[in-house]
């Protein structure tokens, strides 16, 4: 969880949000401390530093196959390609409700939510590592806000795991990848009334098709279980990205739970088919957003930018921007270029350069130790020709993060 305000303050508000703002259901959380479904905890000795409560969401409705026009005597304009969605596998009928076990909870540290819970993650397969371990690699710098998937995944790798990593998740994905015995680490929005909105990981570990809900480990919160709904509505602002850590072992399993979306192409056309489906049917900020990576992904940076465009056009959202600063303008929750570059990759792709200044000058105005906003800004003075300046903007995103390599790479370019 990513820029908190005082650990008092964010304690009342942890307790104040998960007893009755965000109704989710908190978990018995045992001794051991190695399943993820219980029932409601006692209050942690050591309370989290950060913050952050969940609202939950519905799942898009699957995007209509395209129409092929009628062909005429004279040979028709040759349509848009759009990916037909894949062949259906044969439906495997799940448990009503599934708990994966062995899985150690831990309460973060100020904004150390992403090594908290690739911690987690791992521990289901042996591992000892807590964020004392983790977070010194991930978060070099004490002012980092936000640890990306693709950082976890990277960590999960270079600890010898297997890591799918991708966009476009659904309910019925997640239930057959916890039936299987499969943690998900899924990136969500999170809410608090003193701090607002902002991304969040937790861990699912179950669910209960009875009740409608997820069991979840929250480094914030604790065990806690969430509407189906609710949670949806949460995970849908990171375009449900979801990340699965195996060992090499779990290889062939794994593939075969994910089955076409081990594919990476299909799993991505089937993903822009369905963000440009809910983003005609929902009409909001948040949508538009996720079609815009969908298209960027695939390649279309130039549908990309006019997408983003509509984002930034659309109505905020109070519920997910409660605390929205005055300053800020757009559709898009104020924090929401805090973890997602999409929108600085599709304008700078296409020779947008001052708007990425702009983007990333509201990014550093909030949170000046942003690497990954030096890092477009860079990149973007690059495109200007203003190259003492992209240098300087390099340099300062590796003093952030020594290891970000494509920050590394573009500086010896210069």
């Amino acid at each position: 969880m990513e820029g908190m305000r005082s650990p008092a303050l964010l304690v009342t508000a942890a307790l104040l949000v998960g007893a009755a703002a965000f109704g989710v259901t908190r978990l018995q959380w045992g001794a051991e401390a190695q399943t993820a479904a219980v029932e409601q905890p006692a209050v942690p000795a050591l309370p989290p530093p950060a913050t952050e409560p969940t609202p939950e969401p519905v799942e898009p409705d699957p995007a209509p196959e395209p129409v092929t026009p009628t062909p005429v005597e004279v040979q028709p304009p040759t349509p848009e390609v759009t990916p037909a969605p894949p062949a259906a596998a044969p439906s495997q009928v799940l448990p009503a409700r599934a708990s994966v076990m062995g899985i150690r909870h831990e309460y973060q540290r100020l904004n150390n939510c992403g090594p908290v819970t690739i911690g987690m993650a791992l521990s289901r397969w042996g591992s000892a590592l807590n964020q004392y371990d983790i977070a010194p690699k991930l978060k070099p710098s004490r002012g980092d806000v936000n640890v990306s998937p693709e950082e976890l995944a990277a960590f999960a790798r270079a600890q010898g795991m297997d890591v799918h990593l991708a966009r476009g998740g659904d309910r019925t994905l997640l239930r057959s990848l916890l039936a299987s015995g499969f943690p998900v680490i899924v990136e969500t929005w999170f809410v608090t009334p003193d701090s607002g909105g902002m991304g969040h990981y937790r861990l699912l570990t179950g669910y209960d098709d009875g009740a409608g809900q997820f069991s979840a480990l929250d480094s914030y919160l604790g065990p806690l279980r969430m509407d189906y709904a609710k949670f949806d509505e949460l995970w849908r602002s990171f375009g449900r990205t979801y990340l699965i850590v195996t060992p090499p072992s779990k290889r062939a399993a794994l593939a075969g739970v994910l089955d076409w979306r081990a594919d990476r192409a299909q799993e991505q056309a089937e993903t822009l088919r369905v963000a440009g489906r809910e983003a005609e049917r929902r009409n909001d900020a948040v949508g538009f957003l996720t079609l815009g990576q969908a298209q960027l992904d695939a390649g279309d940076a130039r549908a990309a930018a006019r997408t983003f465009d509509r984002a930034f056009a659309a109505a905020p959202d109070r519920a997910l921007d409660p605390t929205r600063p005055a300053w800020v303008q757009g559709g898009l929750p104020w924090r929401a270029l805090w973890y997602s570059f999409g929108p600085l990759e599709a304008y700078t792709r296409t020779g947008q350069y001052a708007r990425v200044l702009t983007l990333t000058g509201a990014v550093l105005r909030s949170v000046p130790t942003h690497e990954e906003a030096h890092y477009w800004r860079a990149r973007a003075l690059t495109g200007l020709g203003r190259t003492a300046e992209a240098q300087a903007a390099y340099r300062e995103a590796l003093r952030l993060r020594p290891g970000y390599a494509e920050a590394r790479q573009e500086l010896n370019r210069q």
